[in-house]
């Protein structure tokens, strides 16, 4: 799809404006509402919960966001090891093993404020491999494009990951999302990330056809200002510069 950075992000942003609309318009997403600048709310982890991918994970990465809090909880009531990102990646990982936790405790760890208290930083050093990564998205297509809310945290976990050597570049990455959040296209850019499976209330979408990863951080590409604002980013890049 040809067109400059700037025409990128503007098509994106008119995909995410659409979907938001729809699902305001339509009822759909949960608290909190309007849903515009949000991973939208719908609540719905049954069917990753049912596929061969989710069963197999012994570590699984979630995303922050309250959407996908039944995915973590999930994570843990079934003995897997959860990995989170910290809000905007301020401060790194964080990990969650449930047999560390007391069963009572595992839905207040799910949640971002339980996991602050509950969970246990790890260093880049201490990241374990992962399985299964899940992410939140605002907009995905059946090719396993798709579009978070525009900060690009999704794709930068993914690439601190690859770079540090913590995922294979055929890991599987899956999302959960509402039926209406499916488009007909959104447009690629390199530092974007591809899914295996796409999660809905009514389907279960695996991704054929090469997947499209970054294999690392993509330096050059990185806006301006973004290593001083995660520590995680400024020493990946000391110890590529060393």
């Amino acid at each position: 799809m040809p067109g400059s950075p700037s025409e990128f992000a503007q098509r994106k942003q008119a995909i995410r404006d659409g979907v938001w609309r729809e699902l305001d318009d339509r009822g759909i997403s949960a608290f909190p509402r309007p849903v515009r600048g949000r991973i939208p709310n719908v609540r719905d982890a049954e069917r990753l919960a049912q596929t061969a991918e989710w069963h197999a994970a012994r570590v699984v990465k979630v995303n922050p966001d309250a959407p996908q809090r039944g995915v973590r909880f999930r994570a843990l009531k079934s003995g897997k090891v959860l990995l989170m990102p910290t809000p905007r990646l301020r401060s790194g990982f964080v990990r969650l093993d449930p047999s560390r936790i007391a069963p009572n405790r595992w839905f207040a760890a799910s949640s971002i404020s339980g996991a602050g208290a509950l969970a246990e930083p790890v260093s880049l050093d201490e990241l374990p491999s992962i399985d299964l990564l899940v992410f939140g998205s605002v907009a995905v297509t059946e090719r396993g494009d798709r579009v978070g809310k525009g900060e690009g945290y999704a794709e930068l976990e993914f690439a601190v990951l690859r770079t540090l050597g913590r995922v294979p570049p055929d890991v599987c990455i899956a999302t959960t999302v509402h039926d209406a959040q499916l488009v007909t296209a959104i447009p690629r850019e390199p530092f974007d990330v591809s899914l295996d499976l796409i999660c809905t209330p009514t389907r279960t979408i695996r991704v054929t056809g090469a997947r499209r990863r970054p294999d690392g951080v993509l330096w050059d590409a990185l806006p301006e200002g973004r290593r001083q604002e995660m520590p995680l980013l400024e020493e990946l890049y000391r110890r590529r510069s060393g």
